[in-house]
């Protein structure tokens, strides 16, 4: 059982809570309570999520935010639509994703698809909601990463030259980290020590539309997932913890590539400039 504080008064955003592991965590942060922004890419879907959760948890502070990551523009309309409608932001989870595709893909801006929806979209949406997150303090970013992780080629990091779907996957999810570990040390350096930022692995092929896609059968049961993710999310025990990689419910070691500075420096950067490109 996950030591829990309560999280009824809390205004929580979840991406990719229309299915699989962030629909799972929306039901049970509901259940407690909490206010819960769900977003997803399908109106309809995510209607039809908004009535199966508030019947099942009699929760009616629950709303939808539509908005297709793939698009950075509707990343930063999503941000504004958030701002505008709350006055507080207690939890931020970062879950929203896609697999590597067997032909390479690019976004609506021209980037590698799993390197824009799995990493750049979260970038640029956590960047703007952090005012709202400090003014919330104390505050919780958790980013859905993976143990599948592949080092960043800084020379081909739209993997031009060299596209394998499971490297573009783990080169995404590698690049959540090391934006993590960056994230959390430019916070500690700022004296903001009441917004915490952490990522994990919640589980290993989760029953999730992804993972039948792309694996074709799961490992692990989605309560596994939900499990780790709202104990990072919401236990007191965790209070204050922060820069931290998460394998399921334990600390661990992350690949090397995310303890390097410069690494991490160099795609904070990057991300920047790939952000100000699009308006």
């Amino acid at each position: 059982m996950i030591p829990v504080g309560s999280v009824a008064d809390q205004v929580i955003l979840i991406t990719g809570a229309t299915d699989g592991l962030g629909k799972a965590t929306a039901r049970e942060l509901a259940r407690r309570g909490a206010t819960v922004l769900l977003h997803g890419r399908d109106q309809a879907r995510g209607d039809a999520v908004l009535r199966e959760i508030r019947q099942a948890t009699e929760n009616d502070r629950l709303r939808f935010y539509r908005a297709d990551f793939s698009a950075l523009t509707q990343v930063r309309r999503l941000a504004e639509e958030v701002r505008a409608g709350c006055d507080r932001l207690d939890l931020l989870i970062n879950n929203a994703g896609v697999g590597g595709t067997t032909r390479r893909q690019e976004s609506r801006d021209g980037y590698e698809l799993c390197f824009a929806v799995n990493y750049l979209a979260p970038f640029l949406l956590t960047g703007l909601l952090l005012p709202l997150l400090r003014g919330s303090v104390p505050a919780r970013i958790v980013n859905v990463a993976s143990a599948g992780q592949a080092p960043l080629d800084f020379d081909d990091l739209m993997l031009e030259r060299h596209y394998e779907p499971l490297r573009a996957y783990r080169q995404s999810k590698l690049a959540q980290i090391l934006y993590t570990f960056e994230l959390a040390g430019r916070l500690r350096a700022a004296g903001e020590a009441g917004v915490t930022v952490n990522a994990l692995h919640p589980a290993s092929l989760m029953p999730t539309k992804m993972v039948f896609e792309m694996f074709g059968s799961p490992m692990s049961p989605l309560e596994e997932g939900t499990e780790a993710t709202l104990r990072l999310a919401i236990s007191p025990e965790l209070d204050g913890v922060t820069g931290r990689y998460f394998n399921r419910l334990h600390e661990a070691r992350a690949h090397e590539q995310a303890y390097d500075p410069e690494a991490r420096r160099r795609l904070w950067e990057i991300s920047e400039e790939l952000c100000q490109k699009v308006p």
